[in-house]
């Protein structure tokens, strides 16, 4: 943070101590939240394969009440004479009988006697077997049950605690996501107004709703995770009282002058949303709409923190050298430029969908592509098109993350199904790329002899084993010690160990010369690495606290939008059924395309599933067909002006110099603005392709969107 960095704490700023460290925290409960159910199981099970009837030995057993030593004629006597005082005092006796069967009064106390004496048995057995090492096991397995059930029960509240702290670190750095970085005095001013604006509208929306459910409690109605308001309330007013200390103290490194065009565009996208929702739930007198919505995501809680993951997983892999090695192995095909941005886009599409979401490996790894591209002789342009669309191509394989939030929220698709034809549409789209950057190449297309490069590029693969083998061993453990395979369920959780255990790898196990020889070479390309452990973990929460703040409050925002445009009746205006499915298809892929132009993927999901999915389903399109055509849409939408979120990200890793350095002032209209272009040229492409196509053929439908017989599969839930 801008305002505590001159002040340190056991080597670290004030900052790290409120925000970085919370946020490392959080995310390692997430981690164990996300395993502990699958731990605790698997420690259940070796208590029963050491322990027989483990089950019982769980907790200390309680002694028995009954007495085991008794004198059955006496307790025979006892029991005559207590029926024989009960018969003369009953005025019915005489009518019922009043003789008393000796033997049965026997046999029923000897019963009983014999009872007592299993459970004394039953007892002492259980206790004998209670052994020092079966406290230890059991305090652990007991702990790890009951952290699991009463953190999991806070899940709701670590997601608000998550946005807040790391939306309040992103105000005070200033990296929130707007159209263009603020350069001058008037960029700050309007920008922070806006901030304030949006965040008061917020914490007074805050206010009124939990006033209102306060009211409803009055009434007798049952209020769910009322606690959360107080939360949401200092939240808000805490992002407020930020923007008028900066406000008040505005930054010195700030440019005089400046325009009101320019200045608006400095307005973060979020706030914008913000001030949208708030105005429009104002006239409608809904002053408490956007705390409503922002109440609804924590219904989602799960899927939001594993996104957080997802931009951790991304930051600790920036800090590896896993992404420079990956770029050496093609350095010896001394490829034409645009032949390596056809290679790095299809290398970069399975991370790309391990990482969760196009956006996070932008952050990710966009830096690192860039300046690897730029060194091959890229255009800047045509690298920072590349840059941007790295993180679009692998959305549609798995694990990715939005894919499975589709498949969690209805029941007309499968994961499987959707990322086997989702492999399809990669390959399809990749092809594109390659015919359209071929098209737009300013030099002969060229590459390394065979048997010249083959050699070299295989030496250095050399270095890659290690992280292989570190891969594997983590990835082998959750499946044979945990029993957890890695699928798009599992990522979350196992990723991040692997980048942890791949940190371990880089700073600790590696020999110190070697980690040495590494700090040269990265010194020698300008590359600012970590020197150990603690700082390359530390730097890399550092940056995801930034980014989560950034990310997950626009997405917050852009439920709100969703909920204006669901509450407006605009859908509602949508007819049921069209003439035809081609004018119906036309429609939705227009509409999906603005969708991603204005909302994050997981809002923009939620809002379609629950509008548009209908529509496309009554006018006879198959539900495969249009989850993939709303994919490919999506990515259309975040590559598209004025918004293009990707490029916007490209942008704050590649640095507003480098991105402005990069503008072409002569040339043809493609030449100039290459970097939209390109993207947008083969992902408008892909899209018509892949939405109209299969209609106009049925093979190629029924190849390409192929329904799967889930009764005769078995999807991992856990």
């Amino acid at each position: 943070m801008e305002a505590t960095s001159r002040f340190t704490l056991a080597n670290r700023s004030i900052g790290e101590w409120i925000s970085s460290l919370p946020t490392l925290v959080i995310l390692l409960i997430t981690i164990f939240l996300a395993s502990g159910e699958i731990i605790h199981s698997q420690l259940l099970k070796i208590g029963e394969n050491s322990w027989q009837e483990y089950f019982l030995l769980r907790s200390n057993p309680s002694e028995p009440t009954c007495q085991r030593d008794r004198d059955i004629d006496a307790d025979v006597a006892r029991a005559i004479a207590e029926r024989e005082a009960a018969a003369a005092n009953d005025p019915l006796a005489g009518l019922l009988g009043t003789d008393i069967d000796a033997d049965a009064v026997r046999r029923s106390v000897i019963r009983s006697q014999e009872v007592c004496q299993e459970r004394w048995d039953r007892y002492e057995h259980v206790a004998s077997r209670i052994t020092p090492s079966v406290e230890a096991f059991r305090a652990v397995e007991t702990t790890v049950a009951m952290a699991v059930t009463e953190l999991g029960a806070y899940k709701r509240l670590l997601l608000c605690l998550l946005l807040l702290i790391c939306a309040a670190t992103t105000t005070v750095m200033r990296h929130h996501i707007a159209l263009r970085p603020m350069r001058t005095v008037r960029d700050h001013y309007v920008s922070t107004l806006a901030q304030l604006g949006a965040n008061s509208i917020l914490a007074v929306s805050a206010i009124v709703y939990r006033e209102r459910e306060i009211m409803s409690m009055a009434d007798g109605i049952q209020v769910g995770h009322f606690y959360l308001h107080q939360f949401w309330i200092a939240g808000f007013t805490l992002l407020a009282a930020i923007n008028i200390w900066q406000l008040v103290r505005p930054p010195k490194n700030m440019e005089s002058g400046g325009g009101w065009g320019k200045a608006l565009l400095t307005i973060p996208l979020y706030s914008f949303m913000a001030l949208n929702a708030g105005l429009r739930f104002i006239m409608d007198e809904y002053y408490h709409g956007i705390s409503v919505y922002l109440g609804m995501i924590m219904e989602l809680s799960t899927l939001f923190l594993n996104l957080a993951l997802y931009i951790w997983i991304g930051m600790m892999l920036k800090q590896t050298r896993l992404a420079q090695l990956v770029f050496n192995v093609f350095r010896p095909w001394h490829m034409s430029p645009e032949l390596l941005c056809f290679v790095v886009l299809a290398v970069t599409a399975l991370p790309t969908a391990y990482t969760g979401a196009s956006g996070i490996f932008v952050i990710a790894a966009g830096a690192v592509i860039y300046a690897e591209l730029m060194r091959a002789g890229a255009r800047p342009q045509m690298a920072l098109a590349t840059t941007a669309m790295s993180g679009s191509m692998g959305v549609v394989l798995r694990p990715c993350l939005v894919v499975v939030i589709i498949a969690a929220l209805n029941n007309a698709v499968t994961t499987t199904e959707l990322f086997n034809s989702g492999i399809k549409v990669f390959f399809f789209t990749l092809f594109l790329f390659f015919i359209y950057s071929q098209f737009a190449r300013k030099e002969p297309a060229r590459i390394a002899p065979f048997g010249q490069a083959l050699p070299a590029s295989l030496k250095l693969l050399k270095p890659i084993i290690p992280y292989v083998i570190v891969l594997m061993a983590v990835v082998l453990f959750f499946r044979f010690v945990l029993d957890r395979r890695l699928d798009e369920f599992s990522a979350p959780i196992i990723l991040p160990v692997v980048l942890l255990a791949i940190l371990v790898y880089e700073y600790v196990l590696t020999p110190r010369a070697r980690r040495e020889a590494h700090a040269e070479e990265d010194l020698a390309e300008g590359i600012d690495r970590p020197r150990n452990l603690e700082q390359a973990v530390r730097r890399a929460t550092n940056e995801t606290t930034g980014h989560i703040g950034a990310l997950l409050i626009l997405m917050a925002m852009s439920a709100c939008v969703g909920g204006i445009i669901e509450r407006s009746g605009m859908m509602e205006n949508v007819p049921d059924a069209f003439p035809s499915i081609w004018i119906a298809m036309a429609m939705l892929v227009a509409t999906l395309v603005f969708i991603g132009m204005i909302m994050d993927p997981l809002g923009a999901v939620i809002l379609v599933n629950a509008t548009l999915a209908q529509i496309a389903f009554a006018n006879g399109i198959a539900p495969l067909h249009f989850w993939i055509v709303t994919l490919v849409a999506f990515e259309l939408g975040y590559l598209t002006p004025p918004v293009a979120l990707n490029h916007l990200l490209t942008r704050q890793v590649v640095g507003d110099d480098e991105v402005e350095n990069a503008k072409v002032s002569h040339g043809s209209f493609w030449v100039r603005y290459e970097k939209y272009l390109l993207p947008m040229a083969v992902m408008f492409t892909a899209l018509i392709l892949i939405a109209f196509m299969p209609l106009l053929f049925d093979g190629l439908h029924d190849w390409l969107f192929q329904k799967i017989d889930v009764s005769a599969q078995i999807i991992p839930l856990d």
